[in-house]
This record gives structure tokens, sequence and C-alpha cells, in this order.
């Protein structure tokens, strides 16, 4: 995109429509949706994209910041691809030298813009130059990978983890708030730090994991069930979970709010936030020689909606 210096665009200040639209023929990277001076105007929260266009460098295409180059025919890019580019402007090939395009520069310091992770809940609006810094921390950004067979260091947004979940842990992804899973294992008599195969669930249009681990509680070798949400802990609020284990006559059954994946699984397993287990009772609803770890874990996910006459909140139970 070529880009016009900013310091030749003669000022739209008291023009009628007719005339911004004869001006913006002759310099068509400025829009003329509002006047400019509204566009520049501090502390906006830009609804245009006239002047956040002008700060896109042309070959990254990310945001600028400063130092902004600019060659002597107005072109402007980043200071990262100015080294990458060879000192060549890469609109009109002319060599860049070490201008720098201040006027862009104070146009950006003026400006303010919402995180881009808005769409995902973000309430923010952030200063043009700490924008970056608010959204590296942005609680409604990336997630760490919450798949627990191992130390995965993969972060992304939602929609990426769960392509990453079922592409390369190959999780067993599944559509349907209800479930029914068998675990299986040998020797049971041995409860070491083990870890089952992660269970994703699609539902009411968000994802849920399933856990299932063997662990020391204390002396004693515990099996342990929880669901965790793919996103914040105030919209994992809005769900709840049950988890029903048993055998020979007997059964256990956990009902909660699923812990948001911002929470490690080791951080829910700790707090023992889920369907516990005591290997004896596991055993016990295995059944035959104990020698075998049999469990089937059913349960179900339903999302909460307020009564429509005020009050306790009814359950909406999805259909597989």
């Amino acid at each position: 995109m070529e880009m016009q210096s900013i310091e030749c665009v003669p000022s739209l200040d008291g023009m009628d429509e007719d005339e911004m639209h004869r001006h913006h023929s002759q310099f068509p990277s400025i829009a003329v949706s509002k006047p400019l001076g509204n566009i520049m105007s501090p502390g906006i929260h830009p609804g245009t994209t006239s002047v956040h266009e002008l700060l896109e460098c042309p070959v990254c295409t990310n945001s600028m910041y400063p130092p902004i180059h600019q060659c002597h025919n107005g072109h402007t890019l980043c200071s990262t691809c100015k080294t990458r580019v060879h000192n060549r402007c890469p609109t009109c090939r002319q060599e860049l030298g070490d201008i720098r395009c201040l006027a862009l520069e104070k146009v950006a310091e003026s400006l303010e813009l919402p995180c881009k992770y808005m769409s995902l809940g973000c309430p923010e609006i952030c200063p043009y130059y700490s924008k970056l810094k608010h959204e590296s921390l942005c609680n409604f950004g990336t997630y760490n990978c919450p798949y627990a067979g191992s130390e995965c260091s993969v972060v992304g947004d939602i929609t990426f983890l769960v392509a990453h979940l079922r592409d390369d842990h190959k999780v067993d992804m599944h559509s349907g708030c209800t479930f029914n899973h068998r675990y299986v294992k040998a020797n049971p008599r041995r409860v070491e730090n083990a870890t089952w195969m992660l269970t994703v669930f699609h539902c009411f249009g968000q994802y849920f994991c399933l856990h299932f681990e063997a662990f020391q509680l204390g002396m004693a070798p515990v099996y342990m069930a929880f669901l965790r949400f793919m996103g914040d802990e105030i919209e994992a609020r809005n769900y709840s979970y049950s988890l029903e284990v048993g055998g020979n006559g007997r059964k256990l059954i956990w009902e909660g709010t699923p812990r948001s994946v911002r929470d490690s699984h080791r951080k829910v397993r700790d707090s023992h936030d889920g369907l516990i287990i005591q290997r004896n009772m596991a055993l016990f609803f295995s059944g035959g020689d104990r020698k075998e770890l049999k469990l089937r874990v059913t349960g179900r996910i339903w999302k909460e909606q307020q009564n429509p006459e005020g009050g306790a909140c009814i359950p909406n139970l999805c259909s597989l």
C-alpha cells in the first residue's frame, strides 16, 4: 500500500463533503469519513481505519512503533523492515537514509485502540504505544496447552489449541455433553503419577477437557477425574458438570463447576477439586480378582440459565 507523508496533506477542517472528496482524490491514503482533525484528536477510540492503515508497515503489515522511517517521497516502514529491505524503500525503491517520520509518531501517541482480544471479551482501550505490552499479558488472550501427559510449552488461543490437541497430541475429540469412559490399568497395587489420555468435548459452542489421573494423596493412593473449561474463569462459572463412578451396587457422584485452563491441571489436582476415588474403593468398583483396574466414569455437562421468574438457576442440558 503506497502511503503519502502526512506533512504534505492539507487540513480538511471546515471543508464540506464535496470539498473533502476532491481532496481525497489527490490524497487517497487519507479516509474522508470524518474531518482529519477528529480522526487525530487525542483520546479517541478510532472507528475508522485510515490512521490505523497509515501506521501499518507495508512490508510486514504489523503496527509501526518508533522509530518509524520514511523515504524522501514520504513512504514509511518500520525499523525492523528497514534492515530487511537493505535500506531501499519497498514502494519507490529510493534509498531510505535515516529520516524519521516524526509526525506519524506523534499521531500514534494520540491514539487509543481496543485490545486485539476484544472479540474474546477484553474491554480494555489502550494507548497505542502500550497496546502490545497489554496484549502480551491480557487474560483474554493466549492459553497454555492443557495437555497433562507432558510439559507442553505450546501457547495460543482456544481455536489454535483445539487443533494442536487434535493434531499433535492425538487426543480423543467428542461432540456432545454426556460421556461414558472406561479406564483400565494393570497392576493397580502400584500407583505412581499416571495420566490417561486427555478427552476434549465440544458442547454449547465451547470446549471442555476431561482428565483422569492416579497419584499419591499423602500416603494414600488415589484416582481422580475432573473437568476443565477451555476459556476464562468467569465464563467457566456458567457451566456445571457431574461425574459418576460405581460398581457392585455402589457409586460415587461428584458435581461441580469446571475449572478454567488458566489453572494448570496440577493446580486443580492438588486442590482436590474433582471426583477422588480411593484405591480400595476403585478396586471394589472394578470387581473380579482386583488384579486390574476397570473403572467406568460417566458424566454430563450443562449450562446454568437464570430462571425467568427469578430465583435459582435452572440447568440447560444439551443432547448428543
